[in-house]
């Protein structure tokens, strides 16, 4: 007869909980992962999948019971971390974002948005195509997998404790966030200098010649220099946009290592 006492079903529950709870957190966070289309029973068989990967291989856990107010907040501490592993990979996605914004705007085209269910508001199309394109070169250089290759490893640099997490760790993500609107414009620079400098010579042409209509004229020109220009300069995005992911990929290893106190 087969006996199981209380304190190994609490060591069973805990193994797969606490790395599944940080691995769900991830993957409703995450890009591509934690996309609105993705039916969230995907996201929980995946991450549950995950977990019965790994879970062997995640190290020593605490003596903690996961009913406990001591396992509630080590599954508090997963969830955080998965969001921030999360989120620090979206600053990438963001930034392509705010250079379609800006692009946008200048070519006149800020109120031609639509309903983003990723988002759950009103986004710009050029801001959607951008992300789009964000998305197609993030899978084209393998970044779902090297990001799901990161979780596991965070199970090394950041082990499953009750100790609290360091400060430090989320100065990383505040300071990399910091850098979202600067990296979407540098995206985006190409395009505003041409466009500014077209618009600055329809307020010149005005002041000539006040007779010609620069709204009639000055919106047509700048839309199709536009659409000229966004054709040239979106397949020489991609290797700015690897070297985004790669400073992505870059700031997640500081995270881990800065929560974990180092």
């Amino acid at each position: 007869m087969v006996s199981v006492t209380l304190e190994q079903l609490y060591g069973w529950m805990a193994q797969f909980l606490w790395p599944f709870v940080r691995m769900l957190a991830l993957m409703g966070s995450a890009p591509v992962f934690g996309e609105s289309s993705v039916p969230a029973r995907a996201k929980v068989g995946l991450a549950a999948v995950l977990t019965v990967a790994v879970a062997p291989a995640v190290g020593p856990l605490p003596d903690v019971s996961p009913g406990s107010l001591d396992g509630l907040w080590i599954v508090a501490q997963q969830v955080l971390i998965g969001v921030a592993m999360g989120l620090a990979m979206r600053m990438a996605f963001a930034a392509a974002q705010s250079a379609g914004e800006l692009v946008g705007l200048q070519m006149g085209l800020s109120f031609a948005s639509f309903f983003d269910p990723a988002t759950g508001a009103n986004t710009a199309v050029l801001a959607r195509l951008m992300n789009i394109l964000a998305v197609l070169v993030f899978l084209a250089v393998d970044g779902h997998l090297l990001m799901l290759a990161a979780l596991v490893h965070s199970f090394q640099a950041l082990p499953i404790s009750a100790e609290p997490l360091a400060v430090g760790g989320w100065g990383v993500l505040v300071e990399w966030a910091s850098q979202v609107l600067a990296a979407g414009l540098m995206l985006a620079l190409p395009l505003i200098t041409v466009l500014l400098t077209i618009n600055l010579s329809m307020a010149i042409l005005n002041r000539t010649a006040p007779q010609l209509s620069v709204f009639a004229v000055g919106f047509p020109i700048s839309l199709t220099v536009g659409l000229v220009l966004l054709a040239i300069v979106l397949p020489q995005t991609t290797p700015y946009l690897e070297r985004l992911f790669e400073q992505s990929f870059q700031v997640l290893d500081r995270l881990l290592n800065s929560l974990a106190g180092g």
